[in-house]
């Protein structure tokens, strides 16, 4: 099936405590249904130093459901997202103004 949102895509946190937020698609893993969004759901990480990195504690963007994201649309507001078909190819396209993403 066609991914709704794909790495690239701004979105907004519908659940969960980082709700309302904004932030950019990082990766996406399709198969988990899950993806990583700059600056959402972050969690500190407490690394081990070692000659490349200093060590501490870290603070690390954790992988969000996909469920719980929404695309914002031209105007800013969170969208559902379509499928059509325009000359002969499957596109996007945002339930709220009909634009093509």
């Amino acid at each position: 099936m066609a991914a709704k949102l794909k790495k690239g895509d701004k979105v907004v946190v519908l659940a969960g405590k980082d709700k309302g937020k904004e932030g950019e698609i990082s990766s996406v893993d399709p198969k988990s249904g899950k993806a990583v969004v700059d600056g959402i759901n972050i969690a500190i990480r407490h690394t081990k130093q070692s000659q490349a990195s200093q060590g501490g504690r870290i603070p690390q963007a954790m992988p969000i459901q996909l469920s719980n994201l929404a695309l914002l649309d031209a105007n800013g507001k969170a969208t559902r997202v379509g499928f059509k078909i325009e000359d002969g190819k499957k596109v996007r396209f945002a339930k709220t103004t009909g634009d093509v993403i």
